[in-house]
């Protein structure tokens, strides 16, 4: 199915056509008809389906055709990272819509924390991160008395990291009536208890979820630690077609001594970690997307929802301890309708 036979308006499908997207993804095509009726929603489905899209365009439709006064839309996410990409994704959909919109997360100076301060004041959609929200709702920072919209995207995740209080203490201080639409991988119990708390009569789609995507080719090697270093570089030598890799390392010690050892290979490699500050980060997710690195060494704070075109590899340095985060890691590869490996 076609955007334009979403009956989204002309504005948004001038938008998304410049960015090369024309069919509607699975979960778009289940999840925005519902969105546009005023349901409530539950959607689980595994990363990469176009989940962004399938909450962002409906709303962004409704902004495009009722005219909004203040924070119409919040969106609570895990991480920064996450925050920050929706963001940049929500400024492309809205290109010629009037709708304006901010990041907020935390490890920013004080000059962001006013910024930060003026937008949840001013701004049309509010991505945040729950512990920074929370900060800026206790020292009264906050206008959502005229709230339409809360999505919570990577709900199973948020749980994770431990943020169900946070996340009930934000919900409480937003209006009663509103719409709430939950997306996520997974739907483990404690979600079930978030949403029969939260949700209103919720429409429920669920496509593939714990399941990583079948365009991903999945190999194993059996090798000492000391070796494995050794080992990608075997794998990815005299492959120009392999120009973005992605290596997953269970701990930040290990992501600065893989990348030591793939540079003295001669390879363009950056390490991403909590480590790093939020501009930091941003400055080597961009030269990754740049192609100015082919190789990318990241911990799991690069796992979940970023949305990279074109990564051919992903490498899991260590196996991870959780089968959902094998899941995500490998999820940044074979993204849309493409293909890749993992190892």
């Amino acid at each position: 199915m076609t955007f334009a036979e979403l009956g989204l308006d002309e504005k948004i499908l001038e938008a998304i056509s410049y960015m090369g997207f024309d069919q509607a993804t699975p979960i778009q095509e289940k999840a925005i008809p519902q969105i546009l009726k005023g349901k409530d929603l539950i959607a689980c489905a595994q990363t990469g389906t176009g989940k962004t899209a399938a909450f962002m365009l409906p709303l962004i439709h409704n902004m495009a055709s009722d005219p909004h006064d203040g924070t119409s839309t919040l969106v609570i996410v895990p991480t920064r990272e996450l925050a920050v990409q929706i963001d940049q994704q929500i400024q492309a959909f809205a290109y010629f819509v009037h709708a304006s919109s901010m990041a907020i997360y935390g490890g920013g100076s004080g000059a962001e924390w006013e910024t930060q301060k003026k937008a949840l004041a001013n701004a049309d959609i509010i991505i945040a991160t729950p512990g920074k929200l929370i900060s800026h709702i206790n020292m009264g920072n906050v206008k959502f008395n005229k709230l339409k919209y809360l999505i919570l995207d990577e709900a199973d995740r948020m749980l994770d990291m431990g943020f169900y209080d946070d996340i009930q203490k934000i919900i409480a201080s937003l209006p009663k009536k509103r719409q709430t639409l939950m997306f996520s991988a997974t739907m483990p119990p404690k979600m079930r208890v978030l949403a029969k708390q939260n949700l209103i009569d919720p429409f429920e789609i669920t496509l593939a979820v714990s399941k990583p995507s079948e365009r991903v080719l999945q190999t194993a090697y059996l090798v000492n630690d000391i070796h494995k270093s050794t080992l990608i570089n075997d794998l990815i030598k005299d492959k120009p077609n392999l120009e973005s890799i992605i290596v997953f390392s269970s701990t930040k010690k290990s992501v600065n001594e893989i990348v030591r050892s793939l540079s003295g290979k001669g390879y363009a490699v950056e390490g991403i970690s909590s480590d790093l500050e939020q501009t930091q980060r941003e400055e080597v997710v961009n030269r990754f997307r740049a192609k100015q690195i082919r190789v990318l060494v990241a911990t799991d704070v690069f796992a979940r929802g970023i949305d990279i075109k074109d990564v051919h590899l992903v490498v899991n340095y260590h196996v991870p301890g959780d089968g959902e985060d094998y899941v995500h890691r490998i999820g940044r590869t074979a993204r849309a309708d493409a293909t890749g490996v993992a190892i």
